[in-house]
């Protein structure tokens, strides 16, 4: 952080940097203000900004995967990953800085919180622009997850301050040109909710050549359209005692409690510590409304209105002008603004922008329970140290938090499921288990795409479960871009995919995994096998061409070939591709789609590289078992000459290929043998023994 000017709010603040915005014509008043500060020198300054730039960098993932061993983790274990902080740390919070600066006319400053740590040279800087209360701490709850992998800094806008919406985005606006010259390869993060937001809009329409990421909650771009405008008059004839109600603060603050605490017991997690949270910010709410009347005294609370009034109009008004990836945030029971329709509008008016839906949450998202920012921004792939965004250098593990909240949605399918998996050692035996996979990458596994995907969503975790590897899936592109760039209209549900590190497949990514050492999932079949037509079950659609072969052995990867059965068992597909392109208007459509979404293999021949997008129509079967059998590993560190030999390398290709369907052959013989196979002797043999435990298969 910049070191000229540095000072401490105040000693009764938990510690935090604050940088001096003033301009150099305003020294006499800086001076002013420092008399009421605690100072600190610039060598001083300098000192704790140079300790924390060469400290060394927290791993990101730190014993993380040791957690995921487990199916589920500790309450407390799964909040330590965050700050542990609650409402009610945010009004005590709040209060101090109040206190700090009751006779505080301004201006505004910037500070950092010492919770979020020492971050890595390398991480990008982040911003947060406060929403009406201006107080800077709404990211409490986020500090410290977010300063493992950002530079966070904070507006803080005193109560008494007066600065003009044009004179905050000059200001921020000064900020991010002298970051941006320190740092130009690096991008700013602006994060505003509602007034911070119409913030960061118009400080990137003024600077479109500037590469900024935006992350907007519930903005105030809707003011017009809210009940707050008409509020106005009202106020001004209110006498200055009059504050909000319980009722109508509790609605604001916290969303649905109730639905909150119903949720998470149904998710399995105890019920107790969640209601005495929840009741310790209910009474948080209750004992801080006198700080609730000091951050927004009647005219501050006017003042912020009119604020806002224009921050909507100056934003909505440079719209075309906003260049920057923006990802958008709206909660489905924001009472003071129309959030939900707003997000619509803006991420329709926004060319490089995404929208995130909260359907249970309220206004002031940031302090909500299960709502992560460092999540979000992951999901959306919206993290990055550079111009453009590095799926493997930029890719951040999962958290034990992360694991179990997306292990959660799937845990259905492996109780009805009970998959099986088998592995092969080196010396050929097969085993029950993933024991047969080599620990050390790089790794490739590569084998059959069943119907819709729907292996992956026990694989992956199992990995993790059992061997704490991590695989890195090679995933259509079309996962990765909305519908303006080509690719699905809601991208929201795939989130969790890029959380658990699939990348877009192409040869770029496939080299930097293989080069990194990770363990890569593979499917050379891809769409045409995971889309296949009826009684096309278990067949392999792979090129001509040995696309992957040459690259793993450069790096001397392990190639694990390896079958998955079981699709047959889930679904019964009752319209494919060839049906609906005998039906007129469907035909439009999928040759619309595959006109405009993005094509992995352009130069490839033949049905797969010219795989038509579509989806397909399908019923549901009573669920069946799923079985996995990865083969023999087959090592290329010796053979690693050969196959740079075309023909050699194709020689293999043909191996593995052979490889995979002899693995499905054999689950297909074995399973016919498995007692289990039926979810009815399942059930009775997990309600006898317990349904977390491991239901027995057949004799290998």
């Amino acid at each position: 952080m910049a070191t000229v000017g540095a000072h401490i709010i105040s000693a009764d603040l938990s510690p935090a940097y604050c940088r001096d915005t003033t301009p150099s014509s305003g020294k006499s008043k800086r001076n002013q203000i420092l008399k009421r500060r605690l100072a600190v020198s610039n060598e001083q300054a300098q000192a704790s900004t140079a300790s924390r730039s060469t400290a060394a960098t927290r791993s990101f993932a730190h014993n993380e995967l040791e957690a995921e061993t487990k199916r589920r983790v500790s309450v407390d274990e799964y909040c330590s990953e965050g700050n542990g902080k609650r409402l009610k740390d945010y009004f005590d919070e709040a209060e101090r800085v109040i206190r700090s600066s009751s006779s505080d006319g301004g201006p505004p400053r910037w500070f950092s919180p010492l919770e979020c740590g020492p971050h890595s040279p390398q991480s990008p800087l982040l911003l947060f622009l406060p929403g009406i209360d201006g107080v800077g701490l709404g990211l409490i709850r986020h500090h410290q997850r977010l300063g493992k992998i950002f530079d966070v800094w904070s507006l803080h806008i005193p109560v008494k301050d007066r600065t003009s919406f044009t004179g905050l985005v000059k200001l921020i606006e000064t900020t991010v040109r002298s970051e941006n010259c320190r740092s130009p390869k690096r991008p700013i993060y602006l994060v505003g909710e509602s007034l911070g937001a119409c913030l960061a809009l118009a400080v990137a329409s003024r600077n479109p050549r500037i590469d900024l990421v935006l992350v907007l909650s519930n903005p105030a771009t809707s003011f017009s359209r809210s009940a707050l405008q008409s509020t106005i008059p009202l106020l001004e004839l209110m006498p200055s005692q009059i504050t909000l109600s319980l009722s109508s603060i509790l609605s604001l603050m916290t969303g649905n409690p109730l639905k909150m605490v119903m949720d998470n017991v149904v998710k399995g997690l105890s019920p107790q510590p969640t209601i005495e949270q929840l009741s310790q910010d209910l009474v948080a709410v209750s004992s801080y409304l006198p700080v609730l009347a000091d951050i927004l005294p009647k005219e501050t609370l006017l003042w912020k209105l009119e604020l806002l009034k224009a921050a909507s109009a100056y934003a909505n008004a440079r719209l075309h002008a906003v260049k920057a990836q923006t990802l958008v945030l709206s909660s489905g029971k924001d009472q003071l603004l129309p959030s939900q329709e707003e997000g619509q509008r803006l991420t329709s008016a926004l060319p490089k922008s995404q929208l995130r839906s909260f359907e249970d949450h309220g206004h002031f998202l940031f302090l909500e329970d299960g709502v992560d920012l460092v999540t979000i921004i992951k999901g959306a792939s919206y993290y990055r140290r550079g111009k453009s965004l590095d799926y493997i250098s930029d890719f951040m593990p999962p958290t034990a938090t992360e694991f179990n909240e997306l292990n959660e949605e799937n845990r259905w399918m492996s109780v009805l499921m009970s998959p099986v998996m088998l592995s092969t050692l080196e010396d050929g035996k097969i085993v029950r288990g993933l024991s047969g996979i080599p620990s050390e990458g790089p790794v490739l596994l590569v084998g059959y795409h069943n119907l819709m995907g729907f292996e992956v969503h026990t694989m992956v975790p199992q990995f993790l479960i059992e061997r704490k590897i991590l695989l890195r899936g090679l995933t259509h592109p079309i996962l990765f871009v909305d519908s303006k760039d080509g690719g699905l209209p809601d991208l929201g549900p795939y989130d969790k995919f890029r959380i658990m590190g699939a990348v877009p497949v192409s040869a770029v990514n496939f080299y930097k995994l293989m080069s990194s050492k990770s363990h890569a999932l593979l499917y050379p079949g891809g769409m045409r096998e995971a889309m296949h037509r009826k009684g096309e079950e278990y067949k392999l659609f792979w090129p001509e061409t040995s696309e992957f072969v040459r690259t793993a052995a450069t790096f001397g990867a392990t190639i694990i070939p390896f079958g998955t059965v079981g699709e047959d068992d889930v679904a019964q597909i009752v319209l494919d591709v060839d049906d609906q392109m005998k039906i007129p208007f469907m035909k439009s459509q999928i040759e619309e789609w595959t006109k405009q979404y993005i094509k992995v293999r352009t130069g490839t021949e033949g049905e797969v590289g010219n795989q038509p997008i579509h989806f397909l129509f399908y019923l549901p079967k009573v669920p069946g078992r799923f079985y996995y059998y990865f083969g023999k590993p087959i090592e290329t560190k010796g053979i690693k000459q050969e196959l740079r030999d075309k023909k050699k390398a194709h020689e293999l290709y043909l191996e593995i290929k052979s490889e995979v369907e002899n693995c499905l052959a054999y689950l297909k013989e074995k399973r016919e043998n498995d007692p289990y196979r039926n979810i009815l002797a399942r059930l009775i043999y997990q309600a006898t023994h317990g349904f977390t435990s491991q239901v027995p298969t057949f004799e290998l």
